[in-house]
């Protein structure tokens, strides 16, 4: 695809395979429809999960699930780039790729394990990598429960390392009427972290 739109904000947005792969896509839509260029990651873990949690079996090549995101989303021209596991060659996977944040939705044990171990085995944790190095806004995702000590102690040695820990915990004060109503509070409030406005959660007040 040809970029000829200039948008405000780069994000790097990657899905592991936690049980949770609504919030990650229902994330995709709203960073597109807010006009940020999205760069993709997913693993074959999560690809298992979104067809058990939503029935959509994502095509298996880079370009055709690159497509199928782009149409699904309403995505303009160049605005989704989909990147493969091994692609060491993608901007997240170095320092010089500029301060692009960083969104791990939803965030596998096994995938924190490895970020906080500072594995890069491939680019999902390459990417984390870098984005702690270089001090990169990362917001960790989990949604797996009952945490174990091992899993706080991960996830604990992310956040000290600058990560901001959302655990996918929606807030039942604003009377969710659906299920897209609990989903939509998640990602607004990891929206509410990047600045990013939307309008699936009244402000606390108002």
């Amino acid at each position: 695809m040809v970029d000829n739109i200039s948008y405000p904000q780069t994000i790097t947005l990657a899905m592991t395979g936690a049980s949770g792969a609504a919030y990650g896509i229902r994330l995709l839509e709203c960073l597109l429809q807010a006009r940020r260029r999205v760069y993709f990651l997913i693993s074959d873990a999560a690809r298992t999960v979104v067809k058990m949690e939503l029935g959509v079996e994502l095509p298996s090549g880079t370009e055709a699930l690159e497509l199928f995101l782009s149409q699904r989303c309403k995505a303009q021209p160049g605005q989704l780039r989909v990147f493969g596991s091994m692609d060491w060659l993608a901007p997240p996977a170095s320092g010089t790729g500029g301060k692009i944040p960083m969104i791990i939705c939803p965030a596998s044990g096994g995938v924190i394990s490895a970020i906080a171990t500072g594995a890069s085995t491939n680019l999902v944790q390459r990417a984390a990598d870098v984005a702690i190095k270089e001090k990169r806004p990362l917001i960790v995702v989990p949604r797996e429960m009952p945490a174990s000590a091992i899993h706080l102690e991960n996830q604990l040695k992310l956040a000290q390392l600058g990560a901001t820990i959302m655990p996918a915990s929606p807030g039942f004060y604003q009377n969710p009427r659906s299920l897209d109503d609990i989903i939509d509070f998640v990602v607004a409030r990891i929206l509410d972290q990047l600045d990013i406005p939307h309008t699936l959660l009244q402000q606390w007040g108002q």
